[in-house]
């Protein structure tokens, strides 16, 4: 039985995410909701988790470090007995019609803030037998992650700058900077990391792409370093 204001109470939750940031503030969101979590930064460790334990949720990130999100929530949709609900989440608005077609049974677009809005799309996802009748969150309860874990994304982001800059390195960049750029509100960052993924996508040069990408991620560094 779900608990007035946490009516998430007794589901446990898998966030398939490779972003710290990201996972935080997930965390925050299940912690506020009475949920259990379970976290996998990468397919493989999913894989591992799902064999193991049987969430009465999974939230997947569409870009993984090593490969495609859709392809988890297409393989989970189609198992059986398969997991209540399965979410695709992403901060590529246009992810959500890949995740859709794969069998999400929902989407959360990043950054993934609004108390309500989360209960009321796992609740919604929900068989009926198992929505409880918990009270609902207020629309204007935020919640806010510590900056640590974004500290922890832009290093790693820092770290592969500086040692690749292969064409799966670029895509990888490209595409995690930019949901952590928009999970933290960072409008300057995101389109550093969109011109990187257009440019990257039309072969042309990247140097300056990625000197500006560099020189970004080491500002925002040092300036959560301070916080």
């Amino acid at each position: 039985m779900s608990l007035p204001g946490r009516p998430l109470t007794g589901l446990t939750l898998l966030v398939v995410e490779d972003s710290r940031f990201a996972s935080e503030a997930v965390r925050l969101l299940c912690l506020r909701s009475g949920a259990r979590i379970r976290r996998a930064d990468c397919l493989r460790s999913a894989a591992r988790h799902l064999q193991t334990y049987r969430p009465a949720v999974v939230i997947v990130d569409l870009g993984l470090p090593d490969g495609d999100g859709a392809g988890l929530i297409r393989q989970i949709a189609r198992a059986e007995p398969r997991v209540p609900v399965v979410l695709g989440m992403s901060g590529d608005p246009d992810a959500q019609a890949a995740a859709m077609a794969a069998g999400a049974d929902g989407f959360l677009a990043k950054p993934v803030e609004s108390l309500a809005l989360f209960q009321q799309t796992i609740l919604s996802a929900l068989p009926d037998g198992a929505r409880g009748l918990g009270l609902r969150a207020l629309p204007d309860d935020v919640i806010q992650p510590d900056p640590s874990g974004l500290r922890d994304d832009l290093a790693h982001v820092a770290e592969i700058l500086a040692n690749s800059q292969d064409t799966a390195a670029i895509e990888y960049i490209a595409r995690f900077l930019a949901g952590v750029a928009r999970s933290a509100h960072d409008a300057p960052l995101e389109s550093a990391a969109t011109a990187l993924a257009r440019d990257h996508e039309a072969g042309r040069a990247l140097a300056a792409d990625l000197a500006r990408i560099s020189g970004l991620v080491q500002d925002r560094l040092a300036s959560v370093a301070e916080m």
